[in-house]
């Protein structure tokens, strides 16, 4: 017995080529942990919002596991993240999510992901990110996608170019302790995606009814 069919997320599977998202079930958990240990950036830069990458080794493992229960805890229709872990060619290489707040209004939902540095350089967070956003448009009928990236974070910056996003505003945040970074704020629509591989998905009926999406 599994919690698949109760817990809509963990049936949400999409394919495309070489690259796979899965869900981040408990068994995913430990595997992420030893990945982002493993190295997500150079000592010197930040490219998340909350520098959770830099807590010590000791805390990273119950700070991510925190994480995912409290994702799957506050999941519903008013507000939900999908959580994914990321195979490409059967190796985990990072993870892939996507969220939204009164998503069934806003028809609006926002990616973040990360890669471990070992795994980058090699096109797949640009594979990453046409995955979910043809996701987000074709299965869960998303207007609009959008995403953000520090200004000194030009990977990130080049995958958003390169998928045809366009700017959206720059926001000075706090980052690390009393250091101040400029966000590039990006959007998308579904006209302008560059797209990837076609994707195949796995349990995105049960997804839309769990968010209520068919009842629009």
């Amino acid at each position: 017995m599994t919690l698949t069919p109760h817990f809509a997320p963990f049936g949400a599977r999409i394919t495309a080529g070489p690259l796979e998202l899965v869900p981040v079930t408990d068994e995913v958990i430990p595997e992420l942990v030893e990945l982002a240990l493993g190295g997500i950036h150079p000592p010197d830069t930040m490219p998340f919002q909350q520098p959770w990458s830099i807590a010590p080794r000791g805390e990273l493992g119950f700070n991510m596991a925190q994480y995912y229960w409290q994702q799957r805890a506050d999941f519903g229709p008013g507000e939900w993240a999908l959580n994914f872990g990321v195979r490409f060619e059967g190796e985990l290489v990072g993870c892939q999510d996507l969220r939204a707040t009164r998503f069934r209004v806003t028809r609006t939902a926002e990616s973040g992901s990360w890669l471990a540095m070992k795994h980058q350089g090699r096109g797949i967070g640009t594979r990453m990110r046409q995955a979910i956003c043809a996701f987000g448009f074709d299965e869960l009928g998303a207007t609009e996608l959008t995403s953000g990236a520090f200004v000194d974070n030009p990977a990130s910056l080049a995958v958003s170019r390169k998928l045809g996003y366009r700017t959206n505003g720059i926001e000075r945040r706090k980052r690390r302790v009393g250091e101040l970074a400029h966000l590039q704020h990006l959007a998308i629509s579904e006209q302008d995606l560059v797209r990837g591989e076609p994707i195949t998905v796995e349990g995105a009926d049960a997804l839309r009814t769990a968010l209520l999406l068919d009842d629009d």
